[in-house]
């Protein structure tokens, strides 16, 4: 893989995590949050935070899996998790990383594991501090063992 494909499916992943947070707390419809994102967010700059060109594809593949396989992406998550926490409990944007990590693990063989978890692990961390990041590293390498051979 190139290094600009590769940073455009950075980009992507990042994007993607940023979608599913506005859509859990706007409620937006899929179709108008991939809309926004395509003509105002990817790519651009928005009150002065660029957006860097994601692979638009991929982007829109993430977000739609997530949307459609949530309850099964959550179920592996909750599985993942210890006893007592609950997805509820998770910061709103970490349980987005985790789904969409979840979903590439599952439903992207073409992307190596290894990619899936340490991309996911660095969006965590342009969130969160270390803790939460190996926290996420955790949780997509269990789901990993779970869905891959």
């Amino acid at each position: 893989m190139t290094n600009s494909r590769s940073q455009a499916r950075s980009a992507a992943r990042l994007a993607a995590v940023q979608a599913l947070y506005q859509q859990q707390m706007e409620g937006t419809a899929l179709a108008r949050l991939l809309n926004e994102f395509h003509q105002h967010r990817l790519g651009q700059t928005v009150e002065d935070e660029e957006y860097a060109d994601a692979e638009v594809d991929f982007f829109d593949d993430i977000v739609s899996g997530v949307d459609a396989r949530r309850a099964e992406l959550d179920e592996k998550l909750v599985g993942r998790l210890a006893s007592g926490w609950t997805l509820a409990r998770l910061d709103k944007t970490m349980l987005q990383i985790l789904r969409a990590g979840a979903y590439e693990l599952i439903a992207r063989p073409d992307v190596p594991k290894a990619t899936a978890i340490s991309e996911y692990v660095d969006v965590a961390k342009a969130f969160f501090d270390k803790r939460e990041a190996k926290f996420v590293n955790g949780i997509l390498d269990a789901v990993a063992k779970d869905v891959r051979d």
